[in-house]
């Protein structure tokens, strides 16, 4: 199974939440959000041309971005699965490539993490 869907499958479980598909343009791109009035996004799921993330290889890649300390964003970003934040703030989000090594016990804490901070 694919990170992503393991990850929205995670969302439903732990936190009700059903991805939200809001661009017609970007079929591919979905959200999370709390559930609560304020209904904060705590994750962008989606599938991308590498070249968009810097990336030098041809082809798409599955990604999610999530929200994290700076400490934290800063010191993640030193392995290559981590990147800037694709379309969001780099100081507060960061992307990762799904697929790429990142093991999804580790993507599971960091979305919490997201979770959180997104209240």
């Amino acid at each position: 199974m694919r990170q992503a869907q393991q990850i929205m499958d995670y969302a439903e479980n732990h936190y009700a939440a059903q991805p939200e598909y809001l661009w017609a343009k970007f079929p591919d791109y979905a959200i999370l959000r709390h559930s609560n009035a304020k209904g904060k996004w705590y994750a962008l799921i989606g599938k991308i041309a590498k070249t968009k993330l810097g990336l030098k290889e041809k082809g798409d890649t599955d990604f999610i971005n999530l929200k994290c300390p700076p400490d934290m964003v800063s010191i993640l970003r030193q392995s290559p699965p981590f990147l800037p934040a694709y379309h969001m703030n780099k100081t507060h989000w960061l992307t990762i490539l799904l697929d790429h090594g990142v093991e999804s016990e580790e993507i599971f804490k960091l979305l919490d993490w997201s979770y959180d901070l997104t209240k």
